[in-house]
């Protein structure tokens, strides 16, 4: 080891408090950066396998090959494992309404088949024998054509050909050019329905039928499923089999990031390098301000050393050895304790993520050698960087100013000069507190920029946290209901039949039929009130205002116990010319508000077409608003996009007949359950729906599990932002200690001086307590508005617009308390250190 290695190392021993503390700071962010990127690999690790036990773990897909070709594949050394079903051939599709699918296709799969392709079913079994079938949901949702379990399928199955080429399924439908040529008749019972397989992409001509292989049949046309030992090769290795059509299975290709999901690997690598600049950022700030502090304090030292022979690069890298040395301390313990407390997170976390994505697979905690290879590498880099910009300034300084030491402390009159308000304002104290400001620039700039960059990591990375907050709060439905069924193409007795049928489900206690359906209706401006007027911004009485209206139809006997529990007639609210009850409408910012003078009016009901426009018939009702909240009513299509609020009309169900009118926009009909089993409940409503054979469109929500979803995600982000944020504090809070108390340390004579000349303790300390008052202003005054700067742009860069982006009264507040009790105590603890130090010793110091 060289002298000046030898040099280092004492001046490390030296000023252990400054040492320790860049220690510390070396961890957090050697800790930050492995828990940053484990967290990252554990996260993909667990999105990989839970998209294989979902989708299968093949990574391409050949859709018409023959025997040779899988004779060949299954010896090919570069695949891990291959699955193969037949392609026994289309059948047509009697009575389909998609016009890009007139086919069904019929596949026979092996018992390796069935294990390695993962098959959702919704009702039924898997077929055991070549005599049964599966059938795809989509043939009823998407074809029109609705079989249930134990149909008998009499299917003419054969080829599609396009001159003397046969096609497959990756080949789409072309009308009027391929014909279909028949080859035998087929049999089949249908024994289960099941979600559409993952393999067949839109564009196919037919929906996949799955049967059991029938060796007795011969077929030389296959479909083959690859899995690559190296999937990295799935390209070059498709490209390299011939012109045989192909598919990827991007869901598990697409998180080991080498699909042509291009956006989804930007947002997957932008985040993390996001995360690790922030993490380098205000670790290099930290170091930096570690290293400068150390070379104020040894310039005296540097100059010396250059007047008898050391070389700018010896200097240099003393420097860098010094952070070398540092970095084998923190850097092991960093990781340590990145892993660990990433472990700790993903456990608390891992139940949450389980009722979020994929049920039967865990999150947990994978380590990658590379991955921590390269934490340990990005935090020496941030070593190295923070130690080689002081280090090469410090070698570059003429050699007589550093030992006159006139480079540090500006003493112009004018740059220290102070007016005579100041002196009124803050007295001797404060004023000398402000010229020992002024005339050190330089070392108070790096306790500003300190204090600066804590002010803008916190409250920015807050402000995201309380965005994604808000977002997602939004994007809860709030509903009394657990489980909503919503259609707008069954008609009232299919929808009436499967309600019936729907209460039947397991764990349902409490149902609700409804129909919802948009009118509007024209009113005069002065028989409305001066709410709605000001919320609309209508001025004139002499306007006539269209106003959106929905009709909410429901079960006559829940419209009954409505009136009652608002003590209103019976008679005066149902029958031929019943008067019907309403309710306020509530404004975008959720403001409830009275839209007409009197309680009691008769408006004008006009229908709308599924475009907007107004058809020529009305209705004439009496309406009476009431202080109620009525059920929760599915979203109207219609009138859904306007910006004007809806008001609300209740009527009972059996009354909807005659609001009905010919070309009007449908309704959209609603049941809507309560359940103490929520999954099991939607699972099987989901059966016996699929067991009904509905070839109309219709969603089922389990709103449930949505909320459930939503709780999960906001605690799931809370967690990782609040982790985010106390260790990049706690960097903060270290990079302002290190900051200030060396550079109180450094003043020790002049502190000593003031002293030795009559200033009492108290005196003393009022001094140094305008100082804090200065270093927190100033920073406070810089660090805010960049602080919320940065904030906006995190939310325009990263939130959607429904977020509207708000300040962040909260962390600002905590920020100004945060940075003056930092900035006061690691004064008070410095200053505590100084005071009980020998004035003759510290004058003594010709290195302070």
């Amino acid at each position: 080891m060289n002298i000046f290695n030898k040099v280092a190392l004492q001046g490390l021993k030296k000023n252990r408090t400054r040492t320790l503390v860049t220690i510390v700071g070396v961890i957090l962010s050697a800790a930050m950066v492995t828990a940053v990127t484990t967290f990252g690999v554990s996260l993909l690790n667990y999105l990989i396998n839970g998209s294989i036990s979902k989708y299968g773990g093949w990574h391409a897909a050949f859709l018409d090959v023959d025997s040779s070709f899988i004779r060949e594949q299954a010896v090919n050394d570069k695949l891990a494992a291959t699955a193969v079903f037949d392609n026994i051939g289309y059948a047509g599709l009697d009575g389909g309404q998609n016009p890009d699918k007139p086919y069904l296709f019929i596949a026979g799969f092996t018992d390796e088949t069935f294990a390695s392709l993962p098959i959702t079913l919704l009702s039924g079994r898997l077929p055991e024998n070549s005599g049964e079938i599966l059938i795809s949901s989509k043939v009823a949702s998407d074809g029109g054509v609705s079989f249930k379990v134990g149909d008998t399928l009499s299917l003419s199955v054969g080829n599609r050909m396009d001159g003397d080429c046969k096609l497959s399924q990756g080949d789409p439908y072309a009308a009027g050019r391929e014909t279909f040529v028949p080859q035998a008749e087929k049999t089949y019972t249908v024994v289960g329905t099941c979600r559409r397989p993952d393999y067949e992409e839109v564009s196919a001509p037919g929906y996949t039928l799955i049967t059991k292989a029938d060796d007795r049949t011969e077929t030389d046309s296959f479909s083959l499923f690859v899995t690559l030992k190296n999937p990295r090769q799935v390209r070059a290795y498709v490209n390299s089999t011939g012109k045989h059509a192909y598919v990827l299975n991007d869901n598990v290709l697409r998180f080991m990031g080498i699909s042509d999901d291009n956006l989804f690997n930007m947002f997957m690598y932008s985040m993390g390098g996001i995360v690790i600049a922030i993490i380098m950022l205000g670790s290099i700030f930290l170091i930096y301000n570690s290293f400068n502090m150390s070379l104020n304090e040894r310039t005296q030292q540097f100059g010396i050393l250059s007047s008898v022979g050391a070389t700018a690069k010896q200097l240099r890298n003393s420097v860098l050895f010094e952070g070398f040395c540092i970095g084998m301390i923190g850097i092991p313990i960093g990781i340590a304790v990145g892993i660990i407390s990433i472990g700790l997170v993903i456990s608390v976390i891992s139940q949450n993520f389980a009722s979020i994505l994929f049920q039967d697979v865990p999150l947990t905690l994978t380590l990658s050698a590379p991955t921590l290879i390269a934490a340990a590498a990005i935090s020496l880099l941030t070593i190295l960087i923070s130690a080689y910009i002081p280090a090469r300034k410090a070698a570059n300084t003429p050699v007589m100013e550093c030992i006159r030491q006139t480079n540090e402390v500006k003493i112009e009159s004018k740059t220290v000069k102070t007016s005579r308000l100041s002196m009124r304002i803050y007295g001797l104290e404060g004023t000398l507190a402000l010229k020992n400001f002024k005339r050190n620039k330089k070392r108070y700039r790096s306790i500003i920029l300190s204090l600066v960059l804590s002010i803008v990591l916190f409250i920015s990375t807050s402000a995201l946290t309380a965005d994604m907050k808000r977002m997602s709060s939004q994007r809860t439905e709030i509903t009394d209901y657990d489980i909503i069924f919503s259609t707008q193409d069954l008609d009232d007795g299919q929808i009436l039949s499967l309600y019936e049928k729907l209460k039947t489900a397991r764990g349902v206690y409490d149902a609700l039929y409804q129909e919802v359906m948009a009118y509007s209706c024209a009113a005069g401006a002065g028989e409305l009130s001066e709410d709605y007027l000001r919320h609309e911004g209508l001025s004139s009485t002499d306007e006539i205002v269209d106003l959106p209206v929905n009709i909410q139809f429901l079960e006559d006997s829940r419209y009954e116990n409505i009136l009652k529990e608002l003590g209103l007639s019976e008679t005066e609210y149902t029958g031929e010319n019943a008067k019907f009850i309403a309710v306020s409408m509530t404004a975008e910012d959720d403001r409830i508000l009275t839209v007409f003078r009197n309680s009691s009016v008769k408006i004008t009901l006009i229908p709308e077409t599924d475009s907007g426009e107004k058809l020529s018939e009305s209705k004439n009702i009496d309406v009476a608003f009431v202080d109620f909240v009525p059920p929760d009513s599915p979203p109207a299509r219609g009138n859904s996009g306007q910006k004007q609020a809806c008001f609300q009309v209740l009527a009972p169900y059996s009354a909807k007949g005659t609001f009905e009118f010919p070309d009007a926009s449908k309704g959209v009909k609603s049941l809507s359950f309560q359940s103490t089993d929520p999954s099991l409940s939607a699972l099987e409503m989901e059966t016996i729906i699929e067991g009904e054979g509905i070839t109309g469109e219709y969603s089922l929500y389990n709103m449930y599990q949505m909320m459930d979803e939503n709780r999960n995600y906001i605690f799931i982000a809370n967690v990782f932002a609040y982790t985010f944020i106390v260790m990049i504090s706690m960097i903060a809070v270290a990079n302002v200690f290190n900051t200030i108390s060396t550079n109180i340390k450094l003043r020790r004579r002049e502190l000593a001086m003031l002293r030795s000349v009559g200033m009492s303790e108290h005196d003393f300390q009022k001094m140094m307590n305008f100082e804090c008052i200065f270093y927190g202003m100033r920073a406070l005054l810089y660090g805010l508005p960049i602080a919320v700067f940065a904030a906006w742009l995190v939310h325009k860069g990263m939130i959607v617009d429904e977020v509207g982006f708000s300040i962040p009264w909260g962390s600002i507040g905590i920020s100004v308390f945060g940075v003056l009790f930092i900035v006061f105590i690691t004064m008070l603890y410095t200053i505590n250190k100084i005071k009980k130090e020998n004035i003759i010793d510290a004058l003594r110091d010709e290195m302070a």
